[in-house]
């Protein structure tokens, strides 16, 4: 068994060129709610999910932007309900949450 069945990396960068960046469009907000959440639903021990902070993780033009290893799913997201989502299916349960998945050809 894993320490840690999954972690989830939220960019928090904020681009000091004031090109959009993950910072800009509430990151921190998300961060701090997938946080609760899962502390709130018992996931925070090890063996269940760590949620951590990134700098840049190169995916600006989706941001903000999260994503989920090892399963290596790159989201995006706009409020505290597709958070809600993300932890409910995906980091609970295993589940993709396909509606929030940041399309393969969205980089910087």
């Amino acid at each position: 068994m894993s320490y840690f069945q999954r972690h989830i990396f939220f960019c928090l960068n904020e681009r000091e060129s004031g090109k959009s960046s993950c910072a800009q469009s509430g990151a921190q907000a998300g961060f701090d709610h997938c946080k609760s959440r899962v502390r709130d639903l018992g996931l925070a021990e090890v063996g269940g999910v760590r949620v951590n902070k990134a700098g840049c993780l190169h995916r600006c033009a989706g941001g903000p932007v999260a994503v989920v290893y090892p399963d290596a799913v790159w989201y995006t997201y706009v409020d505290n309900s597709d958070i809600d989502e993300i932890v409910e299916r995906h980091l609970k349960n295993g589940q993709v949450v396909e509606r929030l998945v940041l399309p393969d050809d969205v980089g910087l």
